[in-house]
């Protein structure tokens, strides 16, 4: 990863990370084929829809039809998180047009907003629509071909969960972490360390009380609000 903001370095970074699209999305095919879903229904999901986690989620309460207001609220629960997300990469694109931020904002995930975060470490802190829009459109493409060809492979295997495709995603997330521990300079290793530390702590205990999807939710504005007070302390420090 380098310092440079075009659609074409955009494609080169998010190249790594496609694989853990290609490993969810033909597990997610292959599930949504199980539940009596066509090919093309499975891809104009990913495509219209487009919500990882959620999807695996709505396929299931759709083959159970469940009510429609249950799965709208569901998947936006799910999701929720998302907002958060934006809220962070809009401030990137303040002088961009709401339509670029619109797109941007559709198109974001979680592997795309760590992708970015951890770009900014290499360009003083810069983000342009150029580089986001490829990262978003490459992962965008990829999740909806392989939702296709996971469902067109699901006539081969009876249980997808048994290949473990879903482990793609984590480790790609541990090396998307690996990466911004290494490249943020602004904040001391040991201080980051302490807040991933936490933020497994919170996770561990809070699957007791609370749903993973919510938890997922709940932990970031935990996490985020002691990241803040965390580095605003010291700032103040360093400037007394």
């Amino acid at each position: 990863m380098n310092s440079e903001l075009t659609f074409k370095q955009g494609l080169k970074d998010t190249m790594p990370t496609v694989f853990g699209y290609i490993g969810i999305g033909i597990a997610f095919g292959m599930i949504g084929h199980s539940e009596g879903f066509s090919v093309w229904v499975i891809l104009l999901l990913s495509l219209i829809v487009y919500a990882g986690s959620a999807q695996f989620i709505m396929v299931s309460m759709l083959a159970t039809h469940s009510p429609i207001m249950s799965i709208v609220l569901s998947v936006f629960l799910v999701n929720s998180r998302i907002i958060l997300m934006s809220m962070t990469t809009a401030s990137y694109f303040k002088n961009e047009s709401l339509l670029k931020n619109i797109l941007l904002g559709t198109l974001l995930t979680d592997e795309s907003f760590a992708l970015g975060m951890n770009k900014q470490n290499y360009t003083e802190g810069k983000l342009n629509f150029s580089w986001f829009n490829a990262s978003n459109l490459l992962a965008y493409l990829v999740w909806a071909l392989a939702s296709a060809i996971g469902a067109l492979l699901g006539n081969l295997l009876a249980n997808p969960e048994k290949l473990g495709l879903g482990f793609a995603v984590i480790a790609m997330f541990i090396g998307l972490l690996y990466l911004q521990l290494i490249s943020d300079k602004t904040l001391g290793l040991m201080l980051q360390l302490v807040m991933v530390g936490i933020t497994l702590v919170l996770f561990y205990f809070g699957l007791i009380f609370l749903p993973s999807n919510l938890l997922v939710l709940f932990v970031t504005l935990i996490a985020c609000a002691l990241g803040v007070g965390g580095k605003t302390c010291l700032l103040l420090n360093l400037y007394h």
